[in-house]
């Protein structure tokens, strides 16, 4: 079973802050200081023990339908694009646990936590902490310039966590926070999504280069082509890389390939793709990017490419290519929008031993509940002015609590979910080598994995084998240049059975498949 906290708000933001909370809107006559003391103390069980049940019991329901199909045909305003790529009749009525009930009526199992952030499945109980602090009067709308206190306590618990700083170590927390050593992690900004936090790293990386202002500081590589590493696909190209929809980053993945094509032309950026996991390749690119006029301007990475078959780099080659950004003064981004929350401690790149400029965090930590993406950096780092990087909406209060809370439950389940990954992971492995025929490898690591297939088709019809049975999948086959791969990421909140359902209803899929050839 997962270990259940059972907290109230008044545990999770502190006696004083509630305080002042229940004494404000009983000043505006909105609600009784007792009344709105009542609803900060009560205490929640974040995932009780009968919910835990509930999510093995609804296993059996799985592709059933559990109510008539609501046939609405409003198909909404979508661009043609969205239109085409719509599956409405698989849109949410409700969902519970690691379980979507859909418009056809039909019992979902997450096997992919909706698209990769439900971390916690749907109504995870433990968000009813959101409620309460609506009830009390906390509200969701800020402003940069005024972060209230629920989202600057985040900041400071994401601080915490990625130091690896335990418990209320106070003194240790602070001098992580007053710390000007490159390479520590202590600023954060709040952002709206992972991809304005991923531009927020490439900003300050191109600001070692160029002037954000008028006014601004003569950059310390002025007059240099900066040059950006990413991951490279398997021709050559960079398509292995996915840092989000804002159009810098998406040139560094391939799109816009006329305007990448002028701006390399004109010296205002290069992009370098470096082979997956060969140290050699990636030693030779930084040692000629570093000569003439070139000069390294970042290393942009995930650990688990979750958007080129969940292919997973090899720690010694992380640090050692981490080490040698060192030498050249290149700053290093972990994207862990995909891995962050699914991983013992939080933060996939401690587990690899890593130290970076940049962290992106996003999707799991706020659990789905709000768009709600922080970019991690460094006292070094920390060089754009307020409107270099700003989001007016990325303060948002609820958002950093449920931030919080879901934090908390992670804290609590460490163990647990090292040994679910572990046990999905073999899962995986196994199935890879019981059907080598149809199967070429697995892919990821814990509960992020992908199966790699022989073929394109192969791989696609899979995919439709295991939709048509209600199990979310994602078949990342519109990447010319990536390999056929169906891709996997069960909740957090997954079991044991949970996991062995998801993995059989794999294996009769390939049985089914194996069978058709």
């Amino acid at each position: 079973m997962f270990c259940s906290p059972k907290l109230s708000l008044t545990d999770l933001l502190g006696a004083e802050y509630v305080e002042h909370v229940a004494e404000a809107g009983a000043a505006l006559g909105l609600l009784s200081k007792e009344e709105a003391l009542a609803a900060a103390n009560e205490k929640v069980d974040f995932y009780p023990e009968a919910m835990q049940q509930k999510n093995d019991e609804l296993l059996r329901s799985v592709g059933k339908e559990m109510i008539p199909p609501f046939r609405e045909e409003n198909q909404g305003a979508p661009t043609d694009a969205f239109r085409k790529a719509a599956h409405s009749f698989a849109a949410p009525l409700t969902g519970a646990c690691g379980y979507r009930l859909g418009e056809n009526g039909r019992l979902y199992l997450l096997g992919k936590s909706e698209h990769y952030q439900a971390s916690l499945g749907h109504r995870f109980p433990g968000y009813r902490l959101i409620d309460n602090a609506r009830k009390i009067g906390i509200l969701n709308a800020t402003h940069n310039n005024t972060r209230g206190f629920v989202t600057r306590l985040l900041e400071q618990r994401l601080i915490a966590a990625a130091n690896g700083i335990i418990g209320e170590d106070g003194a240790a927390l602070e001098t992580v926070l007053q710390s000007a050593e490159p390479h520590v992690l202590n600023r954060v900004i709040n952002l709206e999504t992972g991809s304005l936090a991923c531009e927020a790293a490439i900003k300050m990386m191109l600001a070692r280069f160029y002037r954000l202002e008028p006014t601004s500081a003569e950059p310390k590589y002025a007059g240099k082509t900066p040059v950006f590493f990413v991951m490279q696909d398997q021709n050559g190209g960079p398509e292995a890389n996915y840092h989000g929809t804002c159009i810098t980053a998406q040139t560094f993945r391939g799109l816009w390939p006329e305007l990448a094509e002028k701006l390399e032309a004109a010296g205002i950026y290069k992009v370098v793709p470096v082979a997956v996991n060969d140290l050699e390749d990636f030693r030779a690119k930084m040692e000629r990017y570093n000569s003439g006029n070139f000069k390294t301007a970042g290393f942009l990475h995930e650990l688990i490419l979750m958007n080129y078959g969940g292919v997973r780099l090899e720690p010694e080659y992380v640090r050692a290519a981490h080490a040698l950004c060192r030498e050249t003064d290149t700053p290093t981004m972990v994207d862990e929008i995909q891995t962050g929350m699914w991983y013992p401690g939080m933060f996939l790149f401690q587990l690899y031993g890593l130290q970076p400029d940049f962290v992106t965090v996003g999707k799991g930590f706020p659990g789905g509940e709000y768009p709600a993406s922080k970019i991690i950096t460094t006292a070094e780092m920390d060089t754009l002015s307020q409107f270099g990087a700003l989001v007016t909406n990325g303060q948002e209060e609820l958002a950093s609590l449920a931030y919080l809370i879901t934090m908390t439950f992670e804290e609590a389940n460490q163990e647990r979910l090292h040994k679910l990954g572990e046990q999905f992971e073999h899962a995986l492995q196994q199935i890879a080598d019981d059907y080598s025929a149809t199967v070429c490898r697995a892919e990821g690591l814990g509960l992020l994995g992908a199966l790699h297939f022989h073929d394109v088709a192969t791989a696609a019809r899979f995919a439709s084998l295991v939709n048509e049975e209600c199990i979310d999948t994602s078949a990342q086959l519109y990447k010319a240049n990536c390999p056929p791969a169906v891709l996997l990421k069960p909740p957090v909140i997954a079991s044991e059975k949970m996991l062995d359902f998801l993995a059989g209803r794999l294996r009769a899929a390939l049985d089914h498949l194996e069978q058709e050839v």
